[in-house]
């Protein structure tokens, strides 16, 4: 994240676990308009046939036009992520992108999309927001199912969300 630019369009941090040990990773997202009737998608760092699912998810339960846009994906620092907590956060950086506006600074995201927009827990919830605290970072979204009886940190906020139209609507 050190490299991180920050407030731009196409960009959001997710939680994701290395083992037992949570990572912040930022994820980059292009979209842009195709000029080809079959438009491109690229994944580096994120598997492609995810990808390709999410963005399906993003434009039928979450009304994002997508199926005329090339969408570029890339996990800064070279990473490899194949864990589903890292879905929601993919999903944010696309949309970022796609609506060319800048996900607010501090905000970290993580969760699992399934295929009606729902956002499902994800493991090790305590773990992710401790080191989402510990980067500076002070607002957490993340699946609504997962805050029960959580012990919040103090100095960071966790707004939980049932569906992917609830975590766009928080954001933008």
């Amino acid at each position: 994240l050190a490299q991180r630019s920050i407030s731009a369009p196409g960009s959001a941090v997710t939680v994701s676990m290395e083992g037992s040990r949570p990572v912040l990773v930022e994820l980059q997202a292009l979209v842009s308009q195709s000029a080809f009737s079959a438009p491109r998608r690229q994944a580096a760092g994120v598997d492609y046939n995810r990808l390709v699912l999410l963005l399906a998810v993003l434009e039928k339960r979450a009304g994002l036009v997508l199926y005329n846009q090339d969408v570029y994906v890339n996990v800064a620092g070279g990473l490899r992520l194949i864990e589903p907590a890292v879905d929601l956060g993919l999903c944010m950086a696309v949309a970022s992108g796609f609506k060319d506006m800048a996900i607010e600074n501090g905000i970290a995201f993580f969760g699992e999309v399934g295929l009606t927009g729902e956002i499902r827990p994800v493991g090790s919830s305590e773990q992710r927001i401790a080191e989402a605290k510990r980067a500076g970072f002070n607002r957490v979204i993340m699946p609504k199912r997962s805050i029960k009886g959580l012990k919040t940190p103090k100095g960071i906020e966790l707004v939980g969300v049932d569906t992917l139209l609830q975590a766009m609507d928080k954001v933008f």
